[in-house]
């Protein structure tokens, strides 16, 4: 690049303190060139991109046809737009997420919006084992940590992550655990716990009123991979007092639905790429 083509009259945004030996001036311009686009300005021209990046109109026009030599960006001659293959630069980034990693800002945003407890878990032998947490109120009289584990059959996430299973692996855990009544409201039998985890299939989601504490409602919906198959489940957890169950379906579950599908959305792109 010719010192023609520098403009010294504005540095790229986020740019660190210029004295910095390992800054890389040419990078974070190239940078500032794709975040100039955006929902907002999806399409630029030359100055437009100029303008907003403070290069030169030199300068931008060359990282801008180099991107589109690359498969980055593309042109009319006029205007310029970002391509999907823009998506590849966060792939890298997902891939070494693990589900924790990527659930948890989800889980965050949702219970920001809900203000309620949120919670992931996967299937661990017969319980479910918390893997990721964002607390709101304390709810149940048991502190829930990353590793706390429940018996399945009794926990939203449970009945989820059991309706899951292949039909011989679900033969084989009713066959085996032990259905304990923990409150009067349990289901403990196996053939009414084959209904409702049934149930949950059928609709998408689960609710679990009372049954692994009283006064404790919670809901949970599947997380599921590439492949469409269940991993883990996406849990809220709230005082039933607080929340009716016509509220419950009207408010909570559409958030819910929405959290998982994203959640499952970002983990199954660290799966692909």
């Amino acid at each position: 690049m010719s010192t023609a083509d520098i403009d010294t009259s504005a540095a790229p945004r986020d740019a660190p303190p210029a004295a910095s030996p390992d800054y890389v001036q040419s990078l974070a311009r190239g940078l500032s060139v794709i975040k100039a686009f955006g929902a907002e300005h999806p399409r630029r021209t030359l100055s437009d991109v100029a303008r907003s990046t403070g290069l030169t109109r030199a300068t931008a026009r060359r990282f801008l046809l180099t991107l589109t030599e690359l498969g980055y960006v593309r042109t009319d001659g006029s205007q310029f737009w970002l391509t999907p293959r823009v998506l590849e630069l966060g792939y890298s980034y997902l891939s070494a997420l693990s589900l924790p990693d990527v659930a948890r800002p989800h889980l965050e945003a949702l219970a920001h919006r809900i203000r309620e407890s949120t919670s992931v878990s996967v299937l661990d032998g017969d319980d479910v084992v918390y893997v990721a947490r964002v607390p709101v109120n304390r709810i149940m009289t048991v502190t829930i940590t990353l590793g706390t584990r429940f018996p399945a059959y009794a926990t939203s996430m449970g009945r989820v992550l059991l309706a899951g299973l292949a039909p011989h692996e679900l033969d084989a855990y009713l066959a085996r655990a032990e259905l304990a009544p923990i409150t009067s409201r349990t289901v403990n039998a196996p053939d009414a716990l084959r209904a409702e985890l049934e149930k949950v299939r059928r609709d998408g989601y689960c609710i679990v009123d009372q049954e692994l504490e009283e006064g404790l409602r919670s809901l949970a919906a599947p997380i599921r991979d590439a492949a469409g198959a269940v991993v883990a489940s996406v849990n809220i957890s709230t005082h039933a007092a607080r929340y009716p169950l016509d509220t419950v379906h009207d408010e909570l579950i559409p958030a819910l639905l929405a959290t998982a599908d994203a959640i499952s959305a970002d983990f199954t792109r660290t799966q692909t790429h």
